[in-house]
């Protein structure tokens, strides 16, 4: 039920012309598959991919085949729809999809739409059947339902569809059923607290829910569960050719790469999430991914960032309201999940999440307005006791820029962490990248700036070939001591750019996971509505997301694809998620170009492999990184078992043994060895900062709270404490 894969980015938000917008005027489908405007359209997309995208194609049989295995992903992703024969019907025409998108005669969206409404139908009979009063669910047979459908073949007899549709049907009982029981247990934990704690107000105002027994919770479940799909089935009725349509030219601009997407002007609305308001619910980007709603990116300085439960690469698969019902977000279109998920500032929205290891969680939100503020530069000072050394820590969420005034800048304010810091005597700096998934090119640039004298920092080469050099150009050296760039999992874009640059010119030690996240290339927005000519007819054509550049490193090697290697590899809690770009199918290779000339780092050089044997020993016995190492096999494992048992009494034992093994391997025992002091002076300089009024009186209400969250987590950050640790070798071996 994939229909495309959607994300909601504010940098693509600001990029979009309202040019491209739906008009005011409701269009029919047949508006929207008129063929003159299809053939134009068609040729539209062909022309700007051949002019802009950086990866030149040959509309062959090949690409045809590409093109169609796209198609049937992208119409039944989950294999739950159409049996191996409607695939072999829609394959006459797998070598005329190129044919088809050049002509504009696109007949595959015909047939598509007729089997479809047949196949739903039929799902709606199975529907109608299981979830009737004579039916009953068995949660005692030991059998499973494979979640992957990578690792499943389409269908071959109706009765297997039957048999899948009824596992699937007892499978989303099952997950609902759990959800309720674990709603039911933390409102009885609640009110126990707030009796013994005496909080007779809260109580009072607090609307009293029946408690159900399991047999009453798990036929509430059903129910759920059935009108839950009977509401799904009626909107996929509702999908009509356009929708189709909409589907062969993803199919066709996802075979450039995975960041190359066509908007509609119908799906405007799933781009045009007011950006305000998308961060003024739980602080979360999201996207549509295959049937789920995934969590892209948590903002800094968000409610969900605060909690520290929701996580990227979560699926949310329900939100229940305060004290009220839950409701279903599989299958829901992201710009409708979204608005469940927002709501006014107070609010509680409760989150039933699937977790990277396939376990269910439930968790509490309290919706509040994003810190903006939180999302800046921020530095401390880390006095370790034992090691007797003041290393100067900034961490950097994102490369930021004031686009409106060019006032405010991440370089700027990293430049002056420095300035601050080194009056502080401190023996090293660590620049902490990890879950910056990158931002404005030119900080990249400048931040990377700040720790050499001058030179190349990265090249950037267009579709044409034409490699750009961006280059540090003031011959100032902001910092010449010690420097440990830290990196995972989840950083991207600028964050490589910049590692990679400090890594090339042995400016700095890179330490982190076993690599970056290998996004190396530059996506632009294109109004197509400005390409218009007068003979396409309304409705108008909508948008492109292209493809354009590609970032190389001063040494030649593109940072796409393979990301940054780090000098010094640490256990990274997120290495077992599998997001990175050679993770998704069509992401643009690694290649190389020619290096530029450029001045190696001479002073505190470093030992690469003494650095190395020295954490290496240490890591045998850190209890708090083993922790780590096993949390990351464990999570691998869990992650690889996509086989879902049906038996209730083993979903439950393997639920409660994910709890467990959480618990053991939680490290929240802070090293007290640890002093991080100077946070307020940090804070200080981003309040004055700050344009908006209502900005800074939130930012200083809760000052202390953020301090003490700061410190903590820190002192709880093992990775930190051995990249202290690190430091100490490095100033020791200088």
């Amino acid at each position: 039920m994939k229909k495309m894969r959607i994300f909601l980015v504010f940098l693509l938000i600001v990029a979009i012309s309202s040019g491209f917008g739906v008009s005011k005027k409701e269009f029919s489908e047949k508006d929207y598959i008129n063929p003159k405007r299809v053939t134009e359209l068609g040729y539209l997309l062909k022309r700007m991919l051949d002019v802009y995208h950086y990866k030149k194609m040959k509309y062959d049989d090949d690409f045809s085949q590409k093109v169609f295995q796209q198609f049937i992903k992208k119409i039944d992703y989950g294999k739950q729809f159409l049996l191996k024969s409607h695939v072999d019907e829609l394959a006459k025409y797998k070598l005329e999809m190129d044919d088809q998108f050049l002509t504009g005669k696109i007949n595959i969206i015909d047939m598509t739409d007729k089997i479809f409404k047949e196949r739903i139908k039929k799902v709606e009979s199975l529907r109608s059947f299981f979830f009737s009063k004579k039916y009953k669910f068995s949660f005692d047979k030991d059998e499973y339902i494979e979640s992957d459908a990578d690792k499943r073949e389409f269908m071959t007899t109706e009765e297997e569809f039957k048999n899948y549709w009824e596992k699937s049907f007892k499978q989303a009982v099952i997950v609902r059923y759990l959800t309720f029981l674990q709603e039911q247990k933390d409102s009885l934990d609640e009110t126990k607290n707030k009796i013994k704690n005496k909080d007779k107000k809260k109580k009072k105002n607090k609307v009293k829910q029946p408690i159900l027994s399991e047999a009453a919770l798990m036929e509430k479940a059903k129910k759920t569960v059935g009108k839950k799909y009977e509401k799904l089935l009626v909107r996929l009725l509702e999908d009509d050719r356009g929708t189709h349509l909409e589907n062969f030219y993803n199919s066709v601009a996802n075979i450039f790469d995975p960041h190359t997407d066509y908007m509609p002007p119908k799906r405007k609305d799933d781009f045009d999430i007011d950006i305000s308001g998308s961060l003024q619910g739980i602080g979360a980007v999201l996207t549509e991914d295959d049937s789920y709603i995934k969590v892209v990116e948590i903002i800094p300085g968000g409610p969900a960032w605060k909690g520290r439960e929701l996580e990227a690469e979560d699926k949310i698969l329900g939100v229940t309201q305060g004290e009220g019902e839950l409701i279903d977000l599989i299958d829901m279109r992201v710009d409708e999940a979204v608005t469940h998920i927002r709501g006014k500032k107070g609010t509680v929205v409760k989150l039933t999440v699937k977790k990277t290891d396939n376990s269910i969680k439930v968790i509490e939100i309290t919706r509040d307005i994003v810190q903006v503020a939180a999302s800046f530069a921020k530095a401390s000072v880390l006095h370790h006791k034992k090691l007797g050394i003041n290393v100067g820590y900034i961490r950097l969420p994102k490369f930021y820029r004031d686009f409106s005034d060019g006032v405010r800048t991440c370089t700027e304010d990293v430049k002056n962490e420095l300035l601050s810091l080194k009056k502080k005597g401190i023996n090293g700096v660590i620049l902490d990248l990890r879950n910056n998934g990158g931002g404005a090119l030119e900080d990249a640039r400048t931040i990377a700036g700040l720790f050499i004298k001058s030179g190349p920092i990265v090249q950037v080469r267009d579709m044409e070939g034409n490699v750009e050099i961006y280059q540090d150009t003031d011959n100032v050296i902001h910092y010449d001591g010690p420097l440990i760039v830290m990196t995972n999992h989840f950083s991207a874009s600028a964050s490589e750019i910049v590692a990679a640059a400090m890594q090339d010119y042995q400016r700095g030690l890179i330490v982190g996971g076993a690599d970056t996240h290998g996004k190396g290339t530059v996506q632009a927005v294109i109004d197509l509505n400005r390409y218009r000519t007068t003979e396409f007819p309304d409705p108008p054509p909508g948008a492109l997301k292209i493809t354009t550049q590609k970032f190389y490193r001063v040494t030649g090697g593109s940072t796409q694809f393979k990301g940054v290697t780090p000098d010094l590899i640490l256990p990274d809690q997120f290495s077992y998620v599998k997001n990175r770009e050679m993770d998704v199918e069509n992401a643009l290779p690694w290649d190389e170009i020619q290096g530029n000339k450029f001045e190696q780092w001479t002073k505190n050089k470093i030992d690469y492999e003494q650095l190395k044997k020295k954490s290496l020993e240490r890591l045998k016995t850190d209890e708090s990184l083993k922790k780590i190492e096993k949390s990351i096999e464990y999570l691998t494992q869990r992650r690889d078992d996509t086989n879902f048992p049906l038996k209730l009494s083993k979903v439950i034992e393997q639920d409660a043994l994910n709890k467990k093994v959480a618990d053991e391997l939680k490290d929240d025992k802070p090293n007290l060895d640890l002093e991080v002091t100077d946070f307020e002076e940090s804070q200080t300089e981003v309040v004055k900062q700050l344009k908006n009024a209502k900005e800074k009186k939130l930012w200083k209400e809760d000052f202390d709270e953020r301090k003490k969250d700061w410190i903590e987590e820190l002192q709880k950050d093992g990775v930190l404490i051995e990249t202290v640790n690190i430091m100490k070798d490095m100033i020791d071996n200088n």
